[in-house]
């Protein structure tokens, strides 16, 4: 291996790894503030790049059913729930419009804008959009009522969602896989390397978000409310701050970041119904080696997977998920030796 290849490779792990780094802190943000570990986070990038490829063909994509059909569960879920605490029917009833407005919205305006074939970044925000309230809606439907159940029992469920979410990616998308278009073909050479217009747009959309995220947990009132619920759950309460609302907005946050990732990613690989999994698995494998605690330490561990991939692919490509995922281990082992926990009560 030369300075040349070595260079590619670095390339292509770091580019990879700004993805995963974006998978790790929604997968860091959920465990601080839910306790949940997050298996399907992947989901969310799959659906957000096969929206975009059916939005791309003219069709209505599958996501808008599903949207549709969490939203009524969730309404019917809140009815039965209310109406046997004796909530008034009128309160009932604007709670039921409440949770399906937007979801209806969002699908009028999908099955309108499907045929017309608009600008690349048009659809590409119309799946944002689609994707974004899964999220706060999954939170609702599987995690809410068990918020305050061990660490264990949550991540049995993850696991049923996990299952779950990628049959339902197998029955709206088929198993038929898709590639988006490049958002920029520009390239550029920069000595030996040839840079993507696509590889810049995910860095530049990597360094956004993060900043974003910045801003929004340090200047904004939900921000804090969403840390401090993270630093101790049962004081935020005390203090009035709903932990059901901070799961609802932690679930669409990281809906958002997953979709966003898989818009980013859809034009370098090809993305199949079940591709989410091995992507967000990665971005997990980044978020252990934070400590599931850290944000900066789960970008540099996500860094750290992409180029541990992109060379393990390159000495021995049958063997670079193995590489990858037996790199987790000396991590749990030394974190396990230096900072030791209890048993959970």
């Amino acid at each position: 291996m030369d300075f040349t290849i070595a260079s590619i490779l670095a390339l292509d792990g770091i580019t990879n790894g700004a993805v995963y780094a974006l998978l790790a802190m929604a997968t860091v943000l959920l465990f601080a503030v839910t306790r949940v570990i997050f298996i399907p986070q992947g989901e969310f990038v799959a659906y957000g790049a096969l929206t975009l490829a059916m939005l791309q063909t003219g069709q209505t994509p599958g996501t808008v059913w599903l949207l549709l059909l969490m939203a009524a569960t969730a309404a019917v879920l809140e009815s039965v729930q209310g109406w046997r605490n004796h909530v008034g029917a009128a309160r009932l009833a604007r709670q039921a419009l409440t949770t399906l407005a937007w979801p209806i919205a969002i699908a009028l305006v999908a099955a309108w804008a499907a045929p017309r074939q608009f600008p690349l970044v048009v659809q590409a925000l119309l799946s944002l959009v689609i994707v974004t309230p899964m999220g706060g809606l999954l939170y609702r439907l599987a995690y809410e009522s068990l918020a305050d159940a061990t660490v264990l029992v949550l991540l049995i469920i993850s696991v049923g969602v996990h299952f779950a979410m990628t049959g339902l990616g197998l029955l709206f998308f088929g198993a038929e896989g898709f590639r988006n278009p490049s958002f920029w073909d520009e390239r550029f050479n920069l000595g030996p390397l040839a840079l993507s217009g696509q590889t810049l747009i995910i860095f530049m959309a990597t360094i956004a978000l993060i900043v974003l995220l910045w801003l929004f947990f340090e200047r904004t009132l939900r921000g804090k409310a969403l840390r401090a619920t993270a630093v101790n759950r049962l004081g935020a309460r005390l203090m009035g701050i709903s932990s059901t609302g901070a799961g609802r907005l932690s679930f669409t946050m990281a809906a958002f970041i997953g979709a966003l990732s898989g818009l980013l990613i859809g034009p370098t690989t090809t993305v199949f119904y079940d591709s989410g999994f091995l992507i967000g698995l990665k971005g997990f494998v980044a978020a252990v080696f934070a400590g599931l605690s850290s944000y900066p330490l789960a970008m540099a561990g996500a860094l750290g997977v992409g180029i541990l991939e992109s060379f393990g692919s390159f000495w021995a490509s049958a063997f670079k998920e193995v590489i990858v995922f037996t790199a987790i281990l000396p991590v749990l082992l030394w974190r396990s030796l230096r900072d030791p926990h209890p048993e959970e009560e």
